[in-house]
């Protein structure tokens, strides 16, 4: 049996907004099991795109990484149940084309192991 507990932390929770803001693929990935799934908020789908595997996810934030001169997520509000934390962001952007994002965003990550399992975001913007 694992001595690792399944509970999320506000410490974890923390360490995973320090790695993107970071804008350090690597740093972030650690955070992610092999099994991970990443659904978007928005897709084709009633749960948005996912992306399942690590692999998968490292690709996609990989891209993202690539098309930004910085990405920030400013943690407004943090919520922990179980293996669960709720993070609400102020998540800023500034894309290499010059264009500037802004908007609040929900991530609700599961958490195994020390580990994200989950990643179900959510978000509102401006259009």
């Amino acid at each position: 049996m694992s001595n690792i507990s399944n509970a999320a932390t506000l410490k974890l929770a923390d360490a995973v907004t320090d790695a993107f803001n970071s804008n350090d693929i690597d740093k972030v990935m650690s955070f992610f099991a092999e099994d991970a799934v990443f659904d978007h908020a928005s897709g084709p789908d009633i749960h948005g795109a996912s992306s399942v595997g690590i692999n998968a996810i490292r690709t996609l934030f990989g891209k993202m990484f690539e098309r930004v001169e910085n990405v920030k997520w400013e943690t407004l509000d943090t919520r922990i149940d179980g293996d669960k934390a709720i993070c609400k962001y102020r998540r800023t952007a500034t894309l290499l084309s010059g264009e500037v994002q802004d908007f609040y965003t929900v991530d609700i990550l599961t958490f195994r192991d020390g580990k994200i399992t989950h990643k179900d975001t959510y978000y509102k913007q401006i259009i």
